[in-house]
Order: structure tokens, then C-alpha cells, then sequence
């Protein structure tokens, strides 16, 4: 049985992930369409096994990647289904979208919400305030977007998202070379957006609200770090993280990923704070 939902898959160089990825979501769903960036390995010979509906498109970041395939790409249903090609749709999931879309939805309810199931080094991380994570995945043609953000970025629903109880598997590296380069790139986005002092328009992100939906009250504890003392916040974020939410219990794989992600990767983020504001400092002397 097919549900009015079109999916939106993103690539580039995916020949490892994205036969996972696709097979997770044919047979069941009206389109697959995938945005690739011109992809040099394998990736687009694969995805013709099952689509036809494939796009080429410069990538300059994720957001304007994601939100020119919106704009862009001749989607008929009535619901759209965001996915990177290193997520897969669990069955769980799989089941809740074909009993939730095959029957009309509440005029109300303009997204759905699941959460992240992060598969690092082939174990579930499942503790140290990593699951359950919710993130908006799926929208109904026309009412949400990418926020304009360079880094860490979400989709913003315009109007409510209900919030199904199933995952999708997230992939997040094939190897620590990759993690750790990738996340000292992202440090580097998230030290100047921290510093930065223009605020962007509330329309255009995921607005910060401790009583809102279960990314906006991320994005209001985001905000609350930033104002803690800077290195002292890391430090106290890795306690929290590690001992008082149990993150120790995810064994080997779990202390890999927890220091690296939950302190490494901050302590980086506030070390390039840092050093931007000392060379500020000794610019103006």
C-alpha cells in the first residue's frame, strides 16, 4: 500500500549508505525523488536501481541544499518525507507513517516529528540525553522549510507537529578520521554563530521556547549553555551528560562518543571562541 508522502533524499559520494536509505522507503511511498552533488563513486548508478527522479544541484550548505529541493522539484503529494541517505526509516516508523497518512490527517496537524536513533560504531546510543532526541521529518507541501542556518540546522513547521513514538536510524559515520574532521568544520560554524550578535529573524529558525515542541525546547537549552561561563559549561555539560543521564552504561562505544561529541567537540567550539576573541582583543590594542 502507497501514502500520499513523497521523499526527499539528499547525496553526494553515498555509495556506502544509500541502497539502505532507499530501501527503507520504496514500495510504500508515492516518489523518491534525490538531490545529489554530483556524486564521483557509484552513488548515482545505485539510486537508478530505484528512481528515476534524480537532481544535480551545486551544494553550497545543507539548508539552501534542502530548501532549493522544496522549491524545486515537482512534488505532487501531499506530505514530504526529509531524509539524508545515512538514515533509514525502522520498520516502526514505516508502519506508524502508512497507518497515520493513509487516512486523512487533522487539518491541524501540519508535521510529524520523530526521533533520532544514532547507530555509532554499530551500537545504539541510547543514553547521555541522545535518545529520545525528536527532530521534524516529514511536512505536509508547502508548510515547512529549512532553517537558514549553517550549521545544525532543522526544519521549521508552520503550524503544529504531532510527534509519532518511532524512530529513523541514524547512521552517523563510517569512521572517527571522518567524525572528528567533520566535527572540527562544525566547531568552527558553531563558535561564530555563538558569537554572533544579529539576531535572525524568528521566522526563518526554530524559535527557542522551553514549553514548545521538543526541538524548540533544544533550542532554548542551546541557548541557555551559551550563557553559562565559557569551558566551565563543557565540563559540566560532559558530567551531566555522561554520569548523571547514564551515558557510561553505552559502553566502550558509548565513552568514544560521548567524550568526543559531548566534550571534545564543545571544548573545540569554546577554544575557537576563545581564540576569536583574543585576536579581536589584540586587533584593537
Amino acid at each position: 500500500m502507497k501514502v500520499p508522502v513523497s521523499v526527499i533524499i539528499l547525496t553526494y559520494n553515498e555509495e556506502n549508505n544509500i541502497r539502505a536509505c532507499l530501501e527503507s522507503v520504496k514500495g510504500w511511498t508515492e516518489e523518491i525523488f534525490v538531490v545529489d552533488s554530483y556524486s564521483t563513486d557509484n552513488t548515482l548508478s545505485i539510486i537508478r536501481e530505484y528512481t528515476s527522479r534524480v537532481f544535480q544541484h551545486p551544494f553550497e550548505n545543507y539548508s539552501r541544499q534542502r530548501n532549493w529541493a522544496l522549491e524545486n522539484l515537482p512534488v505532487q503529494s501531499e506530505w514530504v518525507l526529509n531524509l539524508d541517505a545515512d538514515h533509514r526509516v525502522t520498520p516502526e516508523l514505516k508502519e506508524v507513517l502508512i497507518n497515520k497518512l493513509s487516512v486523512p490527517v487533522a487539518d491541524e496537524v501540519k508535521g510529524l516529528m520523530a526521533s533520532r536513533r544514532t547507530m555509532f560504531m554499530g551500537r545504539w546510543i541510547r543514553r547521555g540525553g541522545h535518545y529520545p532526541v525528536y527532530h521534524a521529518i516529514a511536512f505536509r507541501r508547502g508548510w515547512g522549510f529549512c532553517e537558514e542556518r549553517e550549521y545544525d540546522q532543522h526544519f521549521v513547521i508552520k503550524g503544529k507537529a504531532e510527534v509519532l513514538k518511532a524512530d529513523v536510524t541514524d547512521i552517523i559515520t563510517d569512521s572517527l578520521t571522518n567524525f572528528t574532521s567533520r566535527h572540527n568544520r562544525w566547531a568552527t560554524l558553531e563558535a561564530a554563530e555563538a558569537m554572533e550578535n544579529t539576531p535572525k529573524k524568528a521566522d526563518t529558525v526554530v524559535k527557542a521556547n522551553k514549553n514548545g515542541n521538543p526541538m524548540e525546547q533544544r533550542r532554548w537549552l542551546r541557548m541557555r549553555y551559551y550563557r553559562s561561563p565559557i569551558f566551565l559549561r563543557v565540563f559540566l555539560y560532559f558530567a551531566y551528560r555522561y554520569v548523571v543521564r547514564l551515558g557510561f552504561l553505552d559502553g566502550k562505544e558509548g565513552l568514544i562518543f560521548h567524550f568526543l561529541q559531548g566534550f571534545w567537540f564543545r571544548l573545540l567550539v569554546d577554544a575557537k571562541i576563545y581564540e576569536a576573541r583574543l585576536a579581536r582583543r589584540h586587533a584593537a590594542d
